[in-house]
């Protein structure tokens, strides 16, 4: 069992950065791929940003690279994503997941994902 708990959503200007953190509970945490998803309102729930379960391989979406950069210390349970640049199209709750995978792998889907935050809201405003 793996428990995720997300901070550092909040409101900030066009342009300006936030940095996310995950933290999770259990001594487990290095067998799981994580990632980071949004959802805006009416809109379906995308990845954002997956690592891998030693930090070596990772993904971003399209409308991210070169922004946004997700870490994770091993040590501390935690995966970050530093978002830069913001853009109001940001704007969404982020959810930390946690997929039971093995080394080296990502995931891409929802469904690939065992453990889930409760999500934090981001909002970037012109």
């Amino acid at each position: 069992q793996v428990q995720l708990v997300e901070s550092g959503g909040g409101l900030v200007q066009a342009g300006g950065s936030l940095r996310l953190s995950c933290a999770a509970s259990g001594r487990t945490f290095a067998n799981y791929a994580m990632g980071w998803f949004r959802q805006a309102p009416g809109k379906e729930r995308d990845l954002v940003a997956a690592i891998s379960r030693n930090g070596i391989n990772t993904y971003y979406a399209d409308s991210v690279k070169g922004r946004f950069t997700i870490s994770r210390d091993n040590a501390k349970i935690t995966v970050y994503l530093q978002m830069n640049s913001l853009k109001p199209e940001d704007t969404a709750v982020y959810y930390c997941a946690a997929a039971r995978t093995f080394q080296g792998a990502l995931g891409y889907r929802p469904n690939e994902y065992d453990y889930w935050g409760q999500g934090t809201q981001v909002t970037v405003s012109l």
